[in-house]
């Protein structure tokens, strides 16, 4: 169903926005491949709405746009920022897993953000891919994908240990299936707290010759500000003609695309319907995508072509500083009993929760809920504690189960 929605923005003007959040993807999130680097199968990662997936091709330039053009660099080129091969013995990109449900839960243990992270266990493999190699000193970034409960588990510095588990200097987990939003001023496993995986260019996906969402890019400073779906600042810089995290570009619909090959048009088409969301701070006009071996590295070159120049800010949202961010009330936790408290070990028991105004949940030592309730079979005593999240922050409540 098409849904008309009116969007108020800065400056008293009203947007009127055609939202096709009823139309079906063209995939599910259970229909795709198990491993490294495979196929969604057409499946586009959080509803048809969601700011990654809106088009955005109509919405009016920002008042501002010329200013963050030029303080970015009219002449900066667009970079891809990944790529077939290596790169001084480094794969080029974000590389990311696809697991099934079954997959062995593990600990995290954080090792500099834990107060804005998700508490584990996640399903990560012991050989899941990290960012530029697992050697790599730089971001090292960890994205897996559980395709039959649809979570999304992104991790920031991550390091494997020998017992299994995981540090990482922050987390988040992300239900594909909803509109989900960090905290207001909290990050995830990206500087801007967004999640990462959705702003990848695929190769699966060029290859189809559609990219149904936005991109990520990075610019080398960014404002002390965000633009949701941004939630978090990396800066000090308070210049207002700096570009605030989550800020979106869009190339021009002027911009001839037709000297270019066929899969650097999916791309550039991509930028004209989708356009960028600035994610991190890093190189000017760098997009971010998956290292894969079946990329034209020559067609891909021929993108640096493009500058900002070519591109135009567009008008999301509102501004928000550290002088007007959004509160709110926490989600209430109204109950969270274990049925029954005291078991033999190995013994199944019921975790049961009520709570209100959150958008997701997670338990220690049981990972990412949906629903009411969940079973969990303890061979020790353990305290489960519930994380209720929505966009002004968490509480928590702790149960204890006595395993005789």
């Amino acid at each position: 169903m098409l849904t008309i929605i009116l969007r108020k923005l800065r400056f008293g003007l009203v947007l009127l926005l055609f939202s096709n959040s009823g139309l079906a993807q063209g995939g599910t999130c259970n229909g795709m491949t198990v491993g490294p680097g495979e196929n969604l199968n057409g499946f586009d990662p959080f509803p048809a709405n969601n700011a990654w997936n809106t088009d955005i091709s109509n919405y009016p330039v920002h008042l501002n746009s010329a200013n963050y053009i030029n303080f970015i660099g009219p002449t900066a080129s667009l970079h891809p920022d990944f790529l077939s091969g290596t790169y001084h013995g480094k794969p080029i990109g974000i590389p990311y897993q696809i697991v099934a449900g079954s997959q062995t839960k593990v600990n995290i243990n954080f090792t500099a953000f834990g107060d804005e992270s998700d508490p584990g266990p996640y399903p990560i493999p012991g050989d899941a891919p990290v960012e530029g190699g697992s050697k790599s000193n730089g971001d090292r970034h960890v994205l897996v994908l559980e395709k039959d409960g649809c979570w999304l588990y992104e991790l920031y510095r991550a390091f494997k240990q020998k017992n299994g588990s995981w540090n990482a200097d922050s987390a988040a987990v992300w239900d594909m299936t909803i509109d989900e939003q960090r905290p207001y001023t909290w990050t995830s496993a990206d500087a801007a707290g967004l999640p990462i995986f959705p702003g990848l260019v695929r190769y699966d996906e060029v290859a189809s010759g559609v990219i149904n969402h936005a991109i990520r890019f990075t610019v080398p400073t960014s404002q002390r500000a965000f633009i949701l779906p941004a939630t978090h600042w990396a800066s000090t810089t308070t210049d207002p003609n700096a570009p605030p995290m989550g800020l979106r570009l869009r190339l021009k619909a002027s911009f001839n695309i037709a000297g270019f090959p066929a899969d650097d048009q999916v791309i550039l088409t991509a930028l004209k319907r989708y356009g960028i969301i600035l994610a991190d701070n890093g190189s000017a006009m760098f997009i971010s995508g998956t290292p894969d071996s079946r990329w034209n590295n020559a067609n891909l070159d021929l993108l640096k072509t493009v500058k900002a120049s070519d591109f135009e800010a567009i008008e999301t949202g509102p501004i928000v500083t550290p002088a007007n961010v959004p509160t709110g009330p926490n989600p209430t936790i109204s109950s969270f009993t274990a049925i029954p408290t005291t078991v033999s070990a190995g013994n199944p028991v019921t975790l049961d929760w009520s709570v209100s105004n959150a958008t997701y949940n997670i338990i220690s030592q049981a990972g990412a809920v949906r629903g009411t309730s969940v079973v969990v079979t303890p061979t020790a005593t353990t305290t489960y504690t519930l994380y209720s999240t929505n966009q002004y922050g968490r509480s928590t409540q702790t149960v204890t189960v006595t395993v005789q």
